[in-house]
């Protein structure tokens, strides 16, 4: 050794104490690593079997729909059947229906005009009623699970004598014909396989506690409106993100080393390697420097004292933000983070309370909402609630999260559909979306300093969920036929996602102003204004599409607009999906709010089903919904809620995709299914600015005071007063200081006699209020 070269080597003792522990090491990381490989084979496999088992029960359960169709088919084309219909038998015609058909319970034959099934309701059976129509609808036999007499496998066909119908053939037949393939199916008992139809269970297998996830692997039945629903708990993720064999490899590998170490343990270990360092710049070593200088004492703790802490100011909330059903404020002004921070420790202080750990956090596109999120997610964690944030993402995503991930919990910061200035917080807790009493309660703890400080903050996680929701929707729903259309997002934030569902389904999409922007540079994202349809009418028109769709600031309202540039009102299109839901859920409760046609019960109650009316307000039908179990709700906002096939939140994109899925469905263009739809003459929504801010107060004054001579008058929200050829509403909006008033008749002479009685009845007390018509 020279003075300008040092020879350092590590100690082979110091190497041969560090070879057991590395050896150790290897071993437990490879027994991790093959534990996960084979979890993941053996998830591989048991997906493997339930799919299997699933798709043989969708052919056995269709092979044994189809041959109860052919016979009944077989049998009303007998000559003999035929001749008896001729001469307006029907009843003998039953009987030769029935004769020698095995397990047969009942067979009818109903008048083709069925006005006797409606005059009977609910008597005759909503059930019945709607595989009647199904199968007029169809002009062929169809099969449905409806109750009658208890759950029944049913049979409906046209019955003709010759080119004439004479009836609807009705046959009724033991449930067991149809859940009979999945009865026999291989399920293990931690997997589940169901069939459904619609959103009734008719049969479940396997694990119950799976089954709110089962439809992302359902698969329909063909010719049939029912589908077998599978589900599996969730899939291990492999170690540091490999896949099974990778998982295998690796852990190979490592006990290679381990091996290797081992043995070197026991050959004995021969000196390091020699390291040369400058002297002009040579330093100590980690183990001479350990050897030389003593080991630093540990600093002391700096205490500070509360005095010395700086102390933000008491934070100013507002009562009024807490409205009907949301919580809604203008930025800057009743809005800001540290509001927020006091709304996410009231919301993690109500799931503490209900033992609730988990919540997703989404928001929209508008510029506030990273810091809105930044406070809502500090006071969720002071409460100790683990926040799951997903980004910004449309407000059904932030729900679907909820069930998608098994909180149960989830908040989307958005202002919704209201100017760029505004924004606010959709809450659900437990399944439960916050609204009137529990909204006003959060206000209360935070007022009362009702607030629980966890010892622990929680944790915060970022989640991508867009992917799931796609592949979610597009597992259930794909078009038959490839359609044309364009998508107005108005740069709201359903510009990513919206675009991406319907290419998903099968159609061809055009974007139109799907950039998200929260200054909404090109049009108000409301598409129950008709000014802000225009652009999406004149882009269909120059495009030649099938359709125009819009969608709001955050993606839970739909608007559609025909080719031929009509604008179809959310009410009407509640009529198409009604329809659609009942084919399949005979006797289906429907829910509508107080804005929407009269025309809409009836045509509810000729397809078999039972309209309710309700108030306004997202989270108001939902929790309407959930009281009746009903299956689908709309409001004329255009909110639109499916229970059938989907969660039962309001969700503007899955509409849009059952949207498609009915129009490609028929072969008629989409414009004259639309325009078909029992119409009349009414108005948009009309808008005006409540006196002296109060919105609620005025129209309680004008519901004491308003005479209606020879109407019905409702005031279930609001105050809607109902003639024989019409109605008109007024009723106070929950998010905007603003009336809303519409007018809806048979004819437009109709339209302006009830237009011109309620202007009377408002000037009466109101004089220079400003009104639209």
């Amino acid at each position: 050794m020279t003075e300008s070269k040092l020879r350092l080597r590590l100690p082979a003792a110091q190497l041969r104490r560090l070879l057991p522990l590395l050896a150790a090491l290897c071993v437990l990381l490879a027994l991790w690593l093959a534990w996960s490989g084979w979890q993941q084979l053996r998830d591989a496999h048991r997906s493997q079997a339930l799919q299997q088992a699933r798709d043989l029960a969708v052919q056995g359960t269709a092979h044994a729909l189809q041959q109860q169709l052919d016979r009944l088919g077989d049998r009303l084309g007998a000559s003999a059947l035929q001749a008896t219909l001729a001469t307006g038998d029907v009843a003998g015609a039953a009987a030769q229906l029935k004769a020698g058909w095995p397990r047969v319970e009942q067979v009818e034959i109903l008048p083709p005009d069925l006005d006797a099934a409606y005059t009977g309701l609910p008597q005759t059976g909503f059930g019945r009623l709607a595989a009647a129509e199904a199968a007029l609808e169809a002009n062929a036999p169809v099969a449905r699970i409806v109750k009658d007499d208890g759950v029944r496998l049913v049979l409906a066909a046209p019955a003709r004598a010759g080119d004439r119908v004479a009836g609807v053939a009705y046959v009724r037949l033991p449930l067991a014909l149809a859940t009979q393939p999945l009865q026999g199916a291989a399920v293990a008992d931690d997997s589940y396989l169901a069939l459904r139809q619609g959103n009734y269970t008719v049969l479940e297998r396997g694990d119950p506690a799976l089954a709110t996830s089962a439809e992302a692997l359902a698969a329909k039945v063909p010719g049939t409106a029912l589908r077998v629903a599978a589900a599996l708990p969730d899939e291990t993720v492999g170690a540091f993100g490999l896949g099974a064999i990778a998982s295998l490899v690796v852990a190979l590998v490592l006990l290679g080393l381990a091996l290797a170490a081992w043995l070197a343990l026991r050959r004995g270990v021969g000196a390091g390697p020699v390291v040369a360092a400058d002297s002009a710049s040579a330093e100590p070593t980690l183990a001479q420097a350990l050897q030389q200088a003593p080991a630093p004492a540990p600093a002391a703790p700096v205490a500070v004292a509360a005095a010395d802490a700086a102390k933000p100011g008491p934070v100013r909330i507002e009562r009024d933000i807490f409205r009907a059903y949301d919580i809604r404020g203008i930025v800057g002004k009743t809005l800001d983070i540290g509001v927020a921070e006091l709304i996410g420790h009231a919301v993690g202080t109500l799931m503490f309370e209900q033992g609730l750990n988990d919540i997703v956090v989404g928001r929209d596109g508008r510029l506030s909402g990273p810091d809105l999120v930044a406070g809502l997610v500090e006071g969720l964690r002071k409460a100790g609630r683990n926040v799951i944030d997903i980004g910004m993402v449309p407000t059904p995503v932030v729900y679907f999260a909820g069930f998608q991930l098994r909180t149960g919990c989830g908040i989307a910061v958005t202002g919704s559909h209201n100017p760029p200035d505004y924004n606010g917080f959709k809450i659900v807790v437990g399944g439960t979306t916050l609204s009137g009493d529990a909204i006003v309660d959060l206000y209360a703890r935070i007022a009362e300093d009702r607030l629980h400080t966890a010892d622990a903050p929680g944790t915060l996680a970022q989640r991508e969920i867009g992917d799931d929701y796609v592949a979610r929707i597009a597992a259930d729903v794909q078009i038959d036929r490839r359609l044309k259309v364009v998508v107005d997002a108005g740069n709201g934030v359903a510009g990513g996602l919206g675009p991406r569902v319907l290419e998903a389904i099968g159609a061809e999409v055009t974007p139109l102003y799907c950039e998200i922007d929260g200054n909404f540079p090109n049009h108000h994202p409301d598409p129950s204004e008709p000014h802000n349809l225009a652009d999406l009418i004149r882009m269909v028109e120059r495009l030649d599409a099938d359709l125009g769709i819009a969608f709001d600031g955050d993606g839970d309202r739909l608007g559609v607009v025909t080719r031929d540039g009509a604008i179809i009102y959310p009410d009407r299109v509640l009529m198409l999906f009604a329809a659609d839901v009942l084919e399949r859920n005979p006797g289906a409760v429907i829910v509508y709010d107080v804005k929407c046609t009269g025309r809409l019960p009836g045509h509810i109650l000729r397809h078999g089903g039972s309209p309710l009316m309700w108030k306004t307000g997202h989270s108001l039908m939902k929790a309407k919904m959930r009281e009746v179990e009903a299956e689908l709700a709309g409001e004329m906002s255009g909110h639109f809620f499916f229970a059938e096939r989907w969660y039962g939140f309001d969700d503007g994109i899955y509409a849009a995709a059952r949207l498609l899925e009915i129009l490609a469905a028929h072969p008629q263009a989409p414009s004259e299914q639309l325009n078909a739809l029992p119409n009349g003459v009414s108005t948009p929504e009309l808008k005006v600015d409540a006196p002296d801010g109060d919105p609620h107060a005025f129209v309680e004054r004008f519901r004491h005071a308003a005479r209606f001579e020879g109407a019905r008058s409702s005031t279930i929200d609001g105050l809607r007063v109902d003639w024989p050829d019409g109605w008109g509403l007024v009723r106070a909006s929950n998010t905007t200081p603003v009336l809303v008033l519409r007018f809806d008749a048979d004819t437009q002479a109709a339209l302006e006699r009830i237009q011109a009685t309620f202007r009377e009845q408002l000037l009466a007390l109101k004089p220079d209020l400003a009104l639209p018509f």
